[in-house]
């Protein structure tokens, strides 16, 4: 082989060696920081995994809210409908933070599935409410509208 392609033959290995490296340390990067999204139903039957950064939310539940009188540590339930998420946050929450609001948290699962957030989001107006959540919050709604019919026809039955 004459010694100019030999040299542009080693050139070429060595930038699809290179590239494939970057684009294998890229995937490797978006995936160790990728938060997944799940309701507190999938969350109480198991799907979300432990140790593992999620975000989790729904609509706060009225008179959940469980503040520290020492510290910044709060408490609260978050549901879909469907079921209820304890997560549990040390630091300054949102203004627009409030019970029956919309809000998702950040963190994650201990062994008790109660979500330990590193981060709590709020919605920002009263007409927003995260895609995620309201997507959530219609699937169990109509859960339990497929519920309710069931039962009545078996009532007639």
């Amino acid at each position: 082989m004459h010694p100019i392609r030999k040299q542009r033959l080693q050139i070429v290995l060595l930038i699809v060696v290179a590239s494939s490296v970057a684009v294998g340390l890229m995937a490797y990067m978006l995936g160790q920081n990728a938060n997944y999204f799940f309701t507190p139903s999938q969350v109480l039957q198991g799907e979300a995994p432990e140790n593992v950064t999620i975000r989790a939310g729904g609509m706060v539940v009225e008179g959940s809210i469980a503040r520290s009188t020492d510290s910044l540590e709060v408490s609260f339930l978050v549901t879909d409908g469907m079921a209820n998420l304890r997560v549990s946050y040390s630091g300054i929450l949102p203004d627009l933070f409030a019970e029956g609001e919309a809000a998702i948290a950040t963190g994650q699962l201990d062994q008790q599935s109660v979500l330990q957030a590193t981060q709590v989001l709020a919605k920002h107006d009263e007409n927003y409410t995260p895609p995620e959540v309201a997507d959530a919050m219609n699937k169990a709604y109509e859960m339990k509208q497929k519920e309710k019919q069931q039962q009545y026809q078996e009532g007639y039955e």
